[in-house]
């Protein structure tokens, strides 16, 4: 395993400064004199950051870690700092609400359940409330099922309490070690030292004259018996999900420890690990594998990568308990079934699933296990792009429909953000391994459009304005709700908005190579080489981004750039001069070279238009423009018949009678186009209908019916050979393409010539 190493910051010095850096942050904290006092239901008030602690006193608190076998692995979030751009809003409203928040309201949920004060605090609402019998749900192990013949009988409300106060604590970790507010790191140790208090308090109850939980370490918000019911199969309805909070609550503690230096939260962590593997490990093989596959109550979210993290991260003399308890969580049968490229997921839930396999990356990479490699990238696989829509999103209604389905599997409530938000972490974990540029075009697509536009441009100090489901049906909406407040998608949205830095660079693990995955402005500090880099772009409302080296670093480095499949035409250049490597659609071009400072980088990806066909019907597609998703404003529940064939030009780009305005808003014929990515709440379609009835080029209609074969029309088969060096080759390929028409007896001779003449005629090469 791999700690983060800081060239100006060793061991010793970090140790020996302990109280240095505490007294300074102290200092730094005592400066905050904004107080109390705002109304908590004025954003305006909590705009504005505070004081902040020093950058280099926030990375010296942060422990990292990354297994040896990684090649490639991410910057700290410290060392990233976003410029402006269309992902700015969405982090500055999320941080008024951090700012804003009163843990206590976090941690309501876990003190009653421990018999403390709640101080006069609510739990947030929506899913994470106290349910309607949250003093009984206190049982222990014994007291629950069994001979006893306690039940829960009120249902599934308010057990799942505590989720939220885990994506909490990861989000506010987060957005402490992206700006450094001190003001963020106070709650950050609150929270923590509230959980830990209950967790004593949970440890000292008893029952029958002995302790009422199975370990000390137990720790949740409600009592043990949720587990017990587990491993005894209890439904969805009598139970919620255990591991799946626990889960949340771990990454949380996780987070702390990682982001802000909370030494706590990793004892906690421990505890609750050693308490896992306690119950766990007189499981039966058959009786995890029951529990693993049952709907939604034996959904466990990320524990068993939240298990190889806290074993990489623990000093714990049994800690070995970790790992063992990490294996414990594998879902034997799914693992195989991806590992062998069986697909079957048709009918599972998505996101009980998704989750898992962030955590069978690690297990690869700690246990020297290629099976569970070979099973994630074979689940991606599965998932993208059979299963993915336009925006990233993927599942209907939660589930997963057949293989291949994707306009075939188009109903009201497609694409859960919580399973975007996952599939983001499998993408990046597999370029971790293996550096294939498909993971990052699937990212870039899914935060800018599904995660970013998931995100209410609207500012809120109580709740995360982030949608449940970003649905692609006719004439839908985002579901937004109340922000969804308490629920799993308003949890991961907690963390999603505070982190967009994450996936714009990379680095090798020798120190030696960047990787430039996303054009978003942005400046890199990269301490173990020096390097400073400031990136400057508008992309994706503009089509050139520049990196320029502001400190050089101390020795060579490779810089390796991402060129996006879908783009064309796209150039490099450094200090003007266009770069001696291949740039090439779905690459990344590389170039290597002592770098000083002042060097520039010029990436230039020209962005157009273009319709981009559903995996599963040519007919049903989507409007893009380089990456971003368009979303035509319509209220109507009917796919909208759109013709397109009138507006392409020779490269295939959708060039003619288009009108654009700012921020990627465009008008085509009578509808508007918005980007997917600007938050707004309106009625949308994400996928129009193709309709040409007749065979036109460039307003030259033959009047000619636009015949079919294997799902794709004569046009369709033109087009696809698009981009057309010159027209000459436009028109042989009309001709090739009608002649095969002829040939099959699809088409007359007649109406073939009158086809010929309208190419002919067409001013296919003027954009007007």
């Amino acid at each position: 395993m791999t700690g983060e190493i800081r060239p100006e910051l060793s061991r010793r010095n970090v140790l020996g400064g302990g109280l240095v850096l505490a007294g300074m942050i102290a200092a730094v904290g005592g400066l905050d004199t904004r107080g109390a006092a705002a109304a908590v239901g004025d954003g305006a008030a909590f705009r504005a950051a505070g004081p902040t602690v020093p950058t280099q006193l926030v990375r010296a608190s942060q422990t990292l870690v990354y297994p040896e076998s990684w090649s490639v692995r991410p910057f700290p979030l410290t060392s990233v700092k976003l410029g402006q751009s269309v992902f700015t809003r969405a982090l500055n409203q999320h941080l008024v609400l951090y700012r804003a928040y009163n843990v206590d309201k976090i941690l309501a949920v876990y003190r009653r359940n421990a018999g403390l004060d709640t101080k006069g605090a609510t739990p947030p609402g929506g899913w994470e409330e106290y349910g309607p019998n949250p003093d009984a749900q206190r049982w222990g192990p014994r007291e629950y099922g069994g001979t006893t013949g306690v039940r829960n009988t009120a249902g599934a409300g308010g057990c799942l309490r505590g989720h939220y106060g885990g994506h909490f604590l990861s989000g506010i970790s987060m957005a402490y070690a992206s700006t450094g507010e001190q003001a963020l790191l106070d709650k950050v140790n609150a929270i923590v030292d509230g959980m830990v208090e209950c967790r004593d308090a949970l440890a000292a109850q008893t029952y029958d004259g002995a302790p009422r939980y199975s370990h000390p370490g137990f720790f949740s918000a409600y009592g043990e018996w949720q587990f017990s019911a587990l491993e005894a199969f209890a439904p969805y309805g009598e139970i919620w999900a255990p591991y799946y909070t626990l889960h949340k609550i771990v990454a949380g503690l996780l987070d702390a420890h990682a982001l802000a230096g909370n030494q706590k939260a990793l004892e906690l962590a421990e505890g609750i690990g050693h308490w896992v593997f306690s119950r766990l490990s007189k499981c039966t093989q058959a009786q995890l594998d029951r529990m693993w596959g049952s709907y939604i109550a034996g959904e466990y979210g990320g524990m068993n990568e939240v298990l190889v993290e806290l074993y990489w991260r623990s000093s714990d003399p049994a800690k070995s308990e970790f790992l063992e308890a990490s294996k414990l969580f594998t879902l034997r049968s799914l693992v195989d079934a991806c590992a062998n490229g069986t697909d079957t997921l048709n009918g599972k839930h998505a996101n009980q699933h998704i989750p898992q396999f962030p955590g069978y990356v690690k297990l690869a990479a700690q246990l020297n296990d290629d099976h569970y490699l070979q099973a994630t990238k074979g689940f991606f696989d599965m998932v993208v792009p059979g299963r993915a829509y336009a925006h990233g999103g993927t599942g209907e209604g939660e589930l997963w429909g057949p293989a291949g389905a994707v306009a075939g599997d188009i109903g009201p409530r497609n694409a859960e953000s919580c399973a975007a938000y996952n599939m983001l972490k499998v993408a990046s974990y597999l370029f971790f391994n293996e550096q294939d540029p498909k993971y990052m075009d699937y990212f870039e697509r899914t935060v800018l459009n599904h995660i970013l536009g998931g995100r209410r441009n609207n500012e809120s100090t109580s709740g995360p304005e982030n949608l449940y489901m970003y649905p692609v049906n006719p004439g839908t909406r985002k579901e937004y709700g109340n922000g969804n407040i308490g629920t799993c998608c308003g949890g991961t949205g907690l963390e999603s908005h505070v982190k967009y830095q994450e996936g714009i660079y990379f680095r090798s693990a020798d120190q030696k190579e960047l990787y430039v995955n996303l054009y978003i402005a942005s400046t890199l500090t990269w301490e173990e080489t020096g390097l400073v880099l400031e990136q400057s772009s508008s992309y994706p409302e503009a089509d050139t981004s520049t990196l320029t080296v502001k400190t050089a670093p101390s020795g060579p480095l490779t810089v390796h750039l991402r060129v996006p499949g879908w783009s064309r035409g796209a150039e490099i250049k450094v200090n003007g001069a266009a770069i001696d490597a291949e740039v090439t659609p779905g690459q990344y071009a590389t170039i290597s070279r002592t770098w000083a400072a002042g060097d520039t980088i010029t990436v230039h990806i020209p962005l157009e238009l273009r319709a981009e066909a559903s995996y599963d019907r040519p007919d049903i597609q989507a409007l893009m423009y380089g990456p971003v998703v368009l979303l035509a404003s319509s209220s109507s529940t009917s796919y909208l018949k759109v013709s397109l064939a009138d507006r392409l030009a020779l490269d295939g780009t959708v060039r003619r009678g288009v009108a654009k305005t700012a921020a990627n808003v465009f008008t085509i014929g009578s509808l508007s186009y918005e980007p997917a990515y600007n938050g707004k709440d309106v009625a949308y379609h994400m996928y129009f209908q193709r309709n040409e009835p007749t065979v036109t080029f460039a307003g030259q209609d033959s009047t000619v019916a636009n015949a079919k074969r294997s799902g794709t029309t004569l046009l369709d088969e033109v087009w696809a050979q698009a981009p057309f060096a010159s027209r000459s080759a436009f028109l042989e390929a009309v001709g090739e393409v009608t002649a095969s028409y002829v040939a099959d007896g699809l088409l007359t001779s007649r109406n073939r010539q009158k086809i010929l003449l309208a190419a002919g005629r067409a001013p296919i090469d003027s954009i007007n």
